[in-house]
């Protein structure tokens, strides 16, 4: 399979990355939200990355070029131009759902559909279409222009040659793929997602305060940054989102959120992107 243009649903903080990446390694991408707002702030997060790296000697081209192959669109009927379209919006399955069904009536038979989701069924996703065997996980990691890894997540009906295109696309984009089969969590979360929310329960019962515990992790076991402090760059409602989908799709208690997790995200309090998680930020 060959692509040209993508399509990338979602212009918050993964969206946005993940449209640079592509823009970077030369594909034309239509970076498409429901918000006119969170279109125009993406863009103008993105040019502020491209700008660092650029500082940095780390980009072969001018930022301005790489950012003109990115068009924001409001219109999800644009999106019948790209080959292959990721999704990345909120980490809800009954709205991916509906993304799905609506990317398959609008899409040429020949696109794939990728999802960047965390957590979600891919098997599950691929079942609302009349194209399961082009439909298929790509999960980046956030940062999306930093973090070398992408998860390749295969459903039940996803076809060998969507997953190799995957591949694919990952090796152009200077990333390294990771092949996982379609389980709760797929790898990383399956593994991250319990630690951080560990991390919590430490918190709640009083074990040590935010920083101590997560200068505990950074010191003790080398991790660069704390879990506390990652779980309010992922976003605490993702983290809760994606325990919930651990605990729902294993019945197992080792998987429960922590409560003080969902008081957190009923108050608002989601991490950087609002201001304030388990730190509080400018």
């Amino acid at each position: 399979m060959s692509f040209k243009t993508v399509a990338v649903i979602g212009a918050g903080q993964m969206g946005q990355g993940i449209a640079q990446v592509f823009a970077t390694a030369g594909f034309n991408v239509i970076l498409n939200d429901i918000d006119s707002a969170a279109i125009e702030k993406g863009l103008a997060t993105l040019t502020r990355s491209l700008n660092k790296l650029a500082d940095k000697e780390l980009l072969s081209e001018d930022p301005a070029i790489i950012a003109g192959r990115i068009t924001g669109s409001t219109d999800f009927s644009a999106l019948v131009a790209a080959e292959l379209v990721v999704e990345a919006a909120t980490e809800n399955e009954a709205l991916k759902h509906k993304i799905f069904s609506q990317l398959d009536k609008i899409c040429p038979a020949s696109t794939v559909l990728a999802s960047n989701t965390s957590s979600i069924s891919i098997t599950r996703l691929a079942a609302v279409t009349e194209r399961p065997d082009k439909v298929v996980g790509l999960h980046f990691m956030n940062p999306v222009p930093l973090m070398k890894l992408i998860e390749v997540i295969k459903g039940l009906q996803t076809s060998e040659e969507t997953y190799q295109s995957m591949l694919e696309v990952a090796d152009k984009l200077n990333k390294t793929a990771v092949t996982s089969q379609d389980r709760p969590g797929f790898i990383v979360n399956r593994i991250l997602m319990p630690m951080i929310n560990e991390a919590i329960f430490t918190l709640y019962e009083g074990v040590g305060n935010a920083a101590e515990i997560d200068e505990a992790m950074k010191l003790g076991a080398a991790h660069p940054m704390g879990p506390l402090a990652l779980a309010d760059l992922i976003g605490l409602d993702t983290c809760l989102s994606i325990m919930q989908v651990l605990n729902e799709g294993f019945s197992d208690s080792k998987y429960r959120p922590c409560p003080l997790l969902k008081q957190m995200v009923d108050a608002g309090y989601l991490g950087r992107k609002t201001g304030r998680g388990f730190y509080q930020y400018d």
